[in-house]
């Protein structure tokens, strides 16, 4: 198949729903492009990228990846398109949702018989974000050794690769609780407790008051470590140098950045820039 006719989608699992939606536009208005998708976390996405998968649209859930881990050799400009907040996500049968609140949630997560999880901040934002949540909690609710007490339940199995996966997990039931995007709690249909501002990643304003949470994640080369401050939820788009079909990328882009792709976005719960 000729690159001209195949577009191909490398994205943030979050961003399934817009991105397919999206694909399903162009694809009715050019029938002869076959749209090829891929979904991982963020940073797994640009690690595949850096180890030499050739994409034509990166689509991320943190634009300091672009910085971090792809420019400039993959990456020359990317476009913030969109913003987000965590939310605390549940099903129906959750054990202690009927009574959990914005003042209390904290407490029965931390409950014997309740679980929780979240994802894997090596490979995936939500999951580093869902640690600058905790520690912003701490400060916030005035709770001493709370990142830690969280931290320390949440291990192992509750850790997963993507927040796509966290979600599907909520909903079958085999977890209560999981700390996800609005957009994904909304792409999944779930319940979900909305929690305060100061602690949710979603309000530019907080930015100062968010950068006094940060976490340590795997950097550009292997063994290295770097610290990350916490900052409002943004999601990012690019078209890699190499990409092998940069016209059909373009129109992808233009759709995604335009009033169109921006009511797609509001639909799958995301807020457009």
């Amino acid at each position: 198949m000729s690159h001209q006719k195949l577009l191909k989608i490398l994205h943030a699992g979050a961003l399934r729903k817009p991105v397919v939606e999206c694909a399903k536009l162009l694809q009715d208005a050019r029938p002869e492009l076959k749209v090829e998708l891929e979904s991982y976390g963020s940073r797994a996405c640009a690690r595949q990228v850096r180890e030499g998968k050739v994409v034509d649209i990166l689509a991320l859930a943190d634009p300091m990846i672009f910085a971090e881990l792809l420019g400039p050799e993959y990456i020359d400009k990317y476009y913030i398109f969109a913003n987000d907040q965590i939310v605390l996500a549940y099903n129906e049968f959750s054990r202690g949702s009927g009574e959990i609140n914005a003042r209390n949630w904290f407490d029965i997560l931390l409950r014997e018989e309740v679980t929780f999880g979240r994802s894997n901040q090596h490979l995936d934002p939500c999951g580093y974000r869902t640690l600058m949540v905790w520690q912003l909690s701490e400060q916030y609710y005035g709770r001493r050794g709370l990142f830690k007490e969280l931290d320390q339940i949440c291990r192992g199995d509750l850790i997963y690769p993507k927040s796509y996966d966290l979600a599907s997990d909520v909903l079958v039931g085999k977890l209560d609780y999981g700390f996800e995007y609005l957009c994904v709690v909304n792409q999944f249909g779930l319940r979900y407790l909305t929690l305060p501002e100061k602690i949710n990643l979603s309000n530019p304003t907080y930015a100062d008051y968010y950068s006094q949470s940060s976490v340590s994640l795997q950097g550009k080369n292997s063994g290295e470590m770097i610290t990350i401050p916490g900052a409002p939820i943004e999601f990012a788009i690019a078209i890699p140098k190499n990409a092998e079909n940069p016209v059909a990328a373009k129109d992808f882009l233009d759709l995604i950045l335009s009033k169109q792709g921006q009511q797609i976005l509001e639909e799958c719960g995301l807020i457009p820039y």
